[in-house]
């Protein structure tokens, strides 16, 4: 009962900021998701690097930032796109500094270097798609959608798999999350296609019904996906939690583990249905 106070006032707190954030201006936005991709690098790389090779890794956030800076600068000042490629200079540096490391003892480490942009720089780039039309104009509403069809999912598992999960039914990913439960996955589903109609009736969502439904069922889906692939890192490394930034979530990537995934598939989806 006290981790669920405390989850409850720590996820109230960060709702209120990203909330905000996403709501205020570009530039408020900009500075919310990179810094949530910040801490996500620095605490994958404390996971799996540990102090190794901290240069390295301080070049990998810096490519990192260069992306997303570039892609936020082509949707909101119309830079020529191929500006972009240009992001892929400190991708480089990385691997030309991997060549003057005089200890390569861990030099296995450094794959999880690239892997760190894959998996979270790109994806946390992409939601500029989200927020800016194609005459550079901003509105985050969009992209605070997706979240909050993502939440309802955390929440609607967490909840029902806390309640029925570990009583009943049968668990699904026991390998790599024995808590989690089919049960808290059904509760989570249903409660972000409910969210999802939510959106839609109070003309939050910019979509018909059924498309409102179907982003539902393509966010949550991805989003169980993502925590999932973070829980079998973690499950790699012997970690509980990625961080203790968050009372009550964790890290910030045990927070953002689902959006890694659920927000580019969100965004694909808006594509495939020419709304972006």
């Amino acid at each position: 009962m006290k981790n669920l106070i405390v989850r409850t006032l720590s996820g109230i707190g960060f709702l209120a900021v990203m909330i905000g954030a996403l709501l205020w201006c570009k530039f408020s936005f900009a500075a919310l998701m990179l810094w949530i991709m910040g801490m996500m690098m620095f605490e994958f790389f404390r996971m799996t690097m540990g102090t190794s090779y901290k240069f390295s890794q301080m070049l990998a956030i810096l490519a990192a930032v260069t992306l997303f800076a570039l892609t936020f600068l082509y949707k909101s000042y119309d830079i020529p796109g191929k500006m972009v490629i240009l992001s892929i200079i400190p991708i480089f540096i990385v691997m030309i500094d991997s060549l003057y490391v005089k200890d390569k003892t861990e030099f296995g480490k450094f794959a999880n270097l690239y892997t760190a942009i894959l998996y979270i720089a790109v994806p946390m780039s992409l939601t500029n798609l989200a927020v800016f039309d194609p005459h550079g104009n901003y509105d985050g509403l969009l992209l605070l959608c997706f979240f909050a069809i993502i939440w309802g999912s955390d929440v609607g598992a967490y909840l029902f798999g806390c309640t029925f999960g570990q009583k009943y039914g049968k668990k699904l990913f026991p390998e790599i999350s024995p808590k989690k439960s089919w049960i808290g996955f059904w509760g989570g589903f249903a409660v972000a296609i409910a969210v999802a109609i939510v959106l839609h009736y109070t003309g939050l969502l910019n979509l018909n019904l059924v498309k409102s439904i179907a982003l539902g069922v393509v966010i949550n889906i991805s989003g169980v996906y993502g925590d999932l692939i973070e829980s079998q890192w973690k499950r790699h490394y012997s970690v509980k939690d990625s961080g203790n930034s968050i009372p009550g979530h964790g890290g910030y990537l045990d927070r953002f583990d689902s959006a890694l995934t659920a927000l580019p598939m969100g965004i694909i989806f808006m594509e495939m249905v020419d709304l972006l």
